[in-house]
């Protein structure tokens, strides 16, 4: 399955920073366009891996946090 996500990106410097819109804390850089997008993949499927090994732990806790804005 092939899901679609919005780069957002800038320039920083000689690098070209982005991040996933829809995914927070999915963020990456490279020297070019192409090489940013290769490494916001690879940091987006890092992002599953370790979102898969806390899905193995059972003693895992959650709770809901307010924030005020």
């Amino acid at each position: 399955m092939k899901r679609f996500f919005t780069l957002e990106y800038w320039q920083d410097d000689n690098w070209f920073v982005g991040k996933l819109k829809e995914i927070p804390g999915v963020f990456s850089q490279g020297k070019t366009i192409e090489e940013l997008k290769e490494n916001i993949i690879d940091a987006y499927h890092m992002m599953l891996a370790e979102s898969n090994v806390e899905e193995e732990h059972a003693d895992i806790k959650h709770i809901e946090l307010g924030v005020e804005v």
